[in-house]
């Protein structure tokens, strides 16, 4: 068998139709969109194409979405511009976040007085929404709430309904980052209290190094990054073309097979928990696999002197997984998120995450390979 990718956190695939949207674009499309000759005018046209599909699968208008270098700069851009042009004095949010959210509040607390507030979560990285009002109540400086729809280590999820709506209720702005939840689950942010909403290409079978950040339209920030008038004056820089033309083809086709997609990708994630249950002693889940992202399934495995270089050997023996996220996943460091919930550190976790190019008959091989690296913990 071929290398088995488990690791569709991290990254996904180029889908096939993506590529060849963006291979007919760099064959064809040129000009800078910013130039008035025929062929800018060609790629200016190719762009805000991308735009609107992007904001007609999300429930946005075309004037809300801006195109970027991925979710990384679109939760800087809204965070650090909510601060510096709406006057945010206060940031609520929560210890499990992405690095790029959490260091960018680091940042904020020390060189912007920003007063920075985490919710406490419980042993499956679940918020409280009494808590949430406890804190909105508290205080009545500006506040934005800043938290991700799913985790992407545990899968975890937030009700993006009712923390919009207990957000509206307050006053605060709700900057939410859906980069491992777009393009799997349905919006319509035309129904929805949100400020900020970040989006990337590459988890959702586009291309790495392009994302978009929804900007609600009552909420007027100057750029993150200067240097030009693209983007509507928002963004400074050349725009990604061909990245931005992926992404959009990648919208298209989430979209497009999204209820198919959905429950053939649960139900390869069941028969992975069913049968690593039925075949390991000792093993644990983390977050609620009831109730998280379907697409993710992070799993502890009992201490043993196998269990510790798990990840290498499965990378030996051809399958991809990862410990946590990949931003941080070079580095030995543990994780933040199973720190934050409790997690036993002498437990391997690994994160196995799935997306419909994966097969049954790909877990059947994952599985045969576990029982051969960590045989004491096969069940008798």
């Amino acid at each position: 068998m071929n290398r088995v990718f488990f690791d569709n956190a991290a990254t996904t695939p180029l889908a096939p139709e993506v590529s060849s949207a963006m291979l007919e674009a760099m064959t064809h499309l040129y000009g800078n969109p910013s130039s008035i000759h025929a062929e800018g005018r060609s790629a200016r046209a190719a762009i805000e194409q991308a735009r609107k599909k992007v904001a007609q699968y999300i429930g946005a208008s075309i004037g809300e979405i801006f195109f970027t270098s991925g979710g990384t700069e679109s939760n800087n851009t809204a965070l650090k511009c909510a601060v510096r042009d709406l006057g945010v004095q206060r940031i609520i949010s929560s210890p499990i976040e992405h690095h790029c959210v959490l260091h960018s509040l680091d940042t904020l607390a020390q060189h912007h007085g920003v007063a920075i507030e985490y919710l406490p979560i419980n042993s499956k990285g679940e918020i409280s929404l009494s808590d949430l009002q406890n804190l909105l109540e508290q205080d009545g400086r500006k506040t934005l709430v800043s938290l991700m729809h799913a985790n992407n280590e545990i899968g975890t999820m937030i009700d993006l309904e009712a923390v919009s709506a207990l957000c509206q209720s307050f006053g605060a702005l709700f900057h939410t980052d859906t980069v491992q939840t777009m393009g799997y689950y349905p919006f319509d942010l035309s129904k929805l209290n949100i400020s900020f909403l970040s989006g990337s290409a590459h988890k959702l079978h586009g291309p790495k190094g392009v994302g978009f950040l929804y900007i609600n339209s009552r909420n007027l920030i100057k750029p993150f990054m200067d240097g030009g008038s693209q983007e509507r004056n928002m963004r400074g820089g050349t725009e990604n073309l061909y990245g931005i033309i992926g992404l959009a083809r990648a919208m298209e086709l989430a979209y497009d097979q999204l209820d198919h997609t959905a429950s053939y990708i649960r139900h390869l994630r069941d028969n992975l928990k069913v049968k690593l249950e039925a075949t390991f002693e000792g093993i644990a889940f983390n977050g609620n696999p009831e109730n998280g992202h379907y697409k993710l399934l992070s799993v502890n495995f009992p201490p043993s002197e196998r269990s510790e270089l798990l990840l290498l050997n499965l990378d030996i023996n051809g399958v991809s997984v990862s410990g946590g996220s990949a931003c941080s996943s070079g580095a030995e460091a543990g994780s933040h998120v199973i720190a934050a919930i409790g997690g036993l550190e002498e437990y391997k976790t690994i994160r196995f995450s799935l997306s419909h190019y994966n097969t049954l008959k790909e877990i059947d091989y994952l599985l045969e390979k576990l029982e051969e690296i960590l045989p004491e913990r096969v069940k008798k």
